[in-house]
């Protein structure tokens, strides 16, 4: 059944296909362009030689009931996430093209969302953001110049909440499988006297998750503040989240895989009496707030400016149980109890993040003629503290309440400028350019980094031609270099080089008033690319490691298609190859040469489909599908690294009630996820360990995977006034 649902779905493709908009959510008010002019600096249009999808509040609004923004990402080309407890709430990831998140880059209104240390997006602090963003553009692979982190995979980025000229009011709540519950508000003044706009939302979100105790209580907040002129938008935003979520980035082995795939391994211990408990309180506890102010000033017909300034102040900690951990660790010093000697004790320790992001960004854009072109940059500085605490020992020796048992800082710099033009040479050619010069200094000083004081100078150049054949069809090629520094978790595994890349994209666009299909050939050539390993360091963060030569080639294919007045199908597919040239791993004692290997986590075969209907314009029916193709979670092709192929089809329904008294209207909307009942495994980690028992080195491998839900729902409605 699996086989032949997914195989329609991109059989689908072969209907060149086009775009209908879902219901619009049109209480909110008439939404002023004005305000993309925040990200007009690194969103790109089809006359840019970039590859990219665009995903509007509109299209996001029928499944937005609760899930994170990865989970409502899941069916654009080349994308696969997954989630730690199973069901899309709490933590979840993304991969694009094979790359994971700490390689697609992330901005909010452009300024840089990914962590500046880790280089990691964690959707977690930020819960039900997705009711506060307006649109959202996914850029595969390098991109155009853009702030933070270089793109490796891809560059994602969000605008949030429009301008909304009337007053407005909004209710939402949903309940769903495993005690899932949201309920938010959102409210706007409208236009004050034509040029002022205050606007904001409070939203809870609780879960007790798919896998076992993988719980979340996730508060998030957004205010904002806008005031409009003839030439003069400033917008000022406070937003941000609180975050309660139980451990589940353990996982679990195939053999519980197949016998109790809800089991969660975080938070257990063995008690006195021999009984095996689990820690009520394995949790990560983190809060995090923004502060945004954005400018932008229309000089003349011709010139704009933009400038942003921005503040993110992050904290929290994780908490765990410690059976039998060493002394030594946390500088104890040993015991005698009962005339023995005591060097191990049962602990409850917190491990802290304390941290503060604050620069600005800017740009200057001049349209003329034949002529678009944008200078612009930023500048920004990451300064964290990591310390960790013990909070209970069954035997604390010389400890003292408070005392820290590592106490760590580090500091980030980030500079980059950037100057970028589009020059139309005549009707149907298009020269693009773009170059970007970034600094990047890193200071660390933790035991597991060892001491850090790196400086990377990065000159990243663009170029590439746009040819319109006729009004329908446009045809694309760039080339982009790239350039980026290692993370901290890099560190742990030794002296990291930083990584390049060579990026050649070919496209061909069809639009019309009913067919919209795009399809693009890549091959991304890597030195020294960072890429995972599979395994996971002690606080379940992915390890990543230097290999040489690497490449991925590809062919994805995108379609929107009205099929009569009521039907629509949005196919996508994307083939690749994702290879390690030449790749060397220390196995059995040896060095063994392994030839070309697939890179992990870099599935094959991803293809997704949408198909719907609006027999009305009060309702939306939707099928959704997704097939990911077999991956490997490490790079030596072992079977027992392998994350089988799956599919998962969703179900979404929408209905709109026009009520139009004081209420204006209410909006259903229900979603069967995985309505297949399918058994999937989108995650996992690999491992290998050398045993020299018997004399010689032999090489033992293993595994752990995060099994997703089974067929759950989530039911909304949305109250309007």
């Amino acid at each position: 059944m699996k086989i032949v649902f997914t195989s329609w779905a991109f059989f689908g493709l072969v209907v060149v296909v086009s775009a209908q908009q879902n219901p619009t959510d049109s209480l909110e008010g008439k939404k002023i362009a004005l305000d993309e002019v925040f990200v007009s600096a690194i969103r790109v249009t089809k006359e840019t030689p970039v590859t990219f999808s665009n995903l509007k509040k509109e299209e996001i609004a029928p499944r937005n009931l609760g899930q994170d923004i990865p989970v409502l990402m899941n069916f654009l080309p080349s994308v696969v996430t997954t989630s730690d407890a199973g069901a899309g709430v709490g933590y979840t990831g993304i991969r694009v093209r094979g790359s994971d998140a700490t390689r697609v880059n992330v901005t909010i209104n452009g300024i840089p969302y990914n962590d500046a240390e880790s280089q990691g997006t964690f959707w977690v602090n930020m819960p039900d953001f997705a009711s506060s963003t307006e649109s959202l553009q996914l850029q595969r692979g390098v991109g155009t110049s853009t702030n933070g982190a270089g793109a490796f995979g891809a560059s994602l980025n969000l605008l949030t909440d429009g301008f909304s000229e009337e007053a407005y009011g909004q209710i939402s709540s949903s309940i769903g499988s495993f005690a899932t519950l949201r309920n938010n508000i959102k409210f706007s003044s409208g236009l004050l006297n034509d040029r002022v706009e205050i606007s904001g939302r409070l939203s809870r979100i609780t879960s007790d998750g798919y896998v076992d105790r993988a719980s979340a209580e996730l508060d998030s907040y957004f205010l904002q503040g806008a005031f409009k002129d003839d030439n003069t938008l400033i917008k000022a935003l406070l937003f941000g989240g609180h975050e309660i979520t139980y451990q589940a980035w353990e996982g679990i082995t195939s053999e519980q895989l197949a016998t109790d795939r809800t089991f969660n391994p975080s938070g257990q211990y063995t008690d006195e009496n021999g009984n095996i408990q689990f820690y009520e309180n394995e949790v990560d506890n983190y809060k995090q707030d923004h502060a945004q102010l954005l400018w932008n000033e229309s000089i003349s017909e011709n010139w704009s400016t933009n400038i942003a300034l921005h503040y993110t102040r992050g904290r929290g900690f994780f908490e765990q149980f410690r059976e039998d951990d060493d002394f030594a660790t946390y500088g104890f010093e040993p015991l005698t109890v009962n005339g023995e000697e005591v060097n191990t004790t049962d602990l409850i320790r917190r491990r802290w993040l304390d941290n503060d992001f604050y620069g600005t960004v800017f740009s200057v854009n001049h349209k003329k003629n034949k002529w678009d072109v944008i200078l612009g940059g930023g500048w920004n500085k990451y300064e964290g503290d990591h310390f960790g605490e013990v909070i209970w020992a069954r035997f604390a020796s010389n400890s003292e309440i408070r005392d820290r048992y590592y106490d760590d800082t580090s500091v980030k710099t980030d500079f980059n400028t950037f100057a970028k033009a589009n020059y139309k040479l005549n009707q149907k050619w298009s020269l693009f350019g773009d170059m970007q010069y970034r600094r990047v200094g890193y200071e660390a000083n933790g035991e597991e980094t060892g001491l850090v004081d790196d400086t990377f100078n990065f000159f990243n150049p663009k170029v590439g031609l746009t040819y319109d054949l006729d009004r329908n069809n446009n045809f694309y090629f760039s080339y982009a270099r790239a350039n980026r520094e290692p993370n901290r978790n890099d560190y742990e595994n030794g002296n990291p080089r930083p990584e390049k890349l060579n990026d050649f994209e070919l496209g061909w666009r069809y639009v019309s008033p009913d067919i919209q299909l795009n399809t693009n050939v890549y091959y991304m050539r890597y030195k020294d690319q960072l890429v995972l390993t599979g395994e996971l360091n002690d606080v379940g963060a992915p390890l990543r490691a230097n290999v040489g030569d690497s490449y991925r080639l590809g062919l994805e294919i995108d379609a929107n298609v009205q099929i009569g007045d009521k039907f629509w199908l949005r196919p996508n597919a994307a083939l690749s190859t994702n290879k390690n040239l030449d790749f060397v791993f220390q196995g059995d004692g040896v060095l063994q040469d392994l030839g070309n290997t697939n890179i992990a986590y870099s599935p094959n075969l991803v293809i997704g489909n949408q198909l719907g209907f609006a027999p009305t314009e009060q309702w939306l029916v939707s099928a959704l599908t997704k097939y990911v193709g077999k991956q490997y979670m490490g790079n030596i092709d072992s079977e027992v690294s392998v994350l089988k192929a799956y599919s998962q089809t969703d179900l979404n329904i929408q209905y709109i009630w026009e009520v139009n008294t004081f209420l204006k209207s209410i909006t259903f909307s229900g979603l069967v996820n995985n309505i297949l009942d399918q058994d999937i495994v989108s995650n996992g980690y690999f491992f290998t360990f050398d045993d020299d028992s018997s004399g010689s080195t032999t090489t033992f491998e293993g595994a752990g995977f995060y099994p997703q839900a089974g067929i759950n729902f989530l039911l909304g409605a949305t109250v309007r006034f």
